[in-house]
């Protein structure tokens, strides 16, 4: 029979009541999880939207495949993002940071979806916010030039 750690439970669950920081950071990686995952996966239905609009046919035109089929190497990519923050918060944080950076250059080259891509920004910036929450509150520094500081 398992015998549960109450003393360890209750001390986390203190952390996260008591510490706004550690609820933020836990808000965040929910958020950078969820989001990629359901998006990413949405690229292959288009159930929410017809993602392809949102692809600038500069980056369209040229390439050797038709923009439904791009989508759906950003699905995977996306889906891919999600998990990496799911296991490791810090790394992950900075592949979704650097995947919107991408996402606002493509949308600033839409007439009309500037703000869109401000939102964008938004986002951007709070996946460097929980990067930043992650060094302290990721107990899984599996890169070392990722640790603390």
């Amino acid at each position: 029979m398992a015998t549960i750690d109450t003393h360890r439970a209750t001390e986390a669950t203190q952390r996260i009541h008591g510490d706004p920081a550690h609820q933020a950071f836990v808000v965040l990686r929910a958020a950078f999880v969820v989001a990629p995952i359901l998006f990413g996966l949405d690229k292959f239905t288009n159930l929410m939207t017809e993602w392809d609009r949102y692809l600038a046919p500069a980056l369209s035109d040229p390439l050797p495949f038709s923009p439904q089929q791009a989508m759906y190497a950003v699905g995977v990519i996306e889906v891919v993002a999600g998990l990496v923050v799911l296991l490791h918060p810090r790394l992950g944080a900075l592949v979704v940071a650097a995947w919107l950076g991408g996402i606002i250059v493509n949308l600033l080259l839409i007439p009309g979806f500037y703000d869109v891509a401000l939102r964008d920004v938004g986002l951007l910036l709070a996946a460097v916010a929980l990067q930043r929450l992650s060094t302290r509150y990721d107990a899984h520094g599996l890169l070392w030039p990722l640790r603390r500081g």
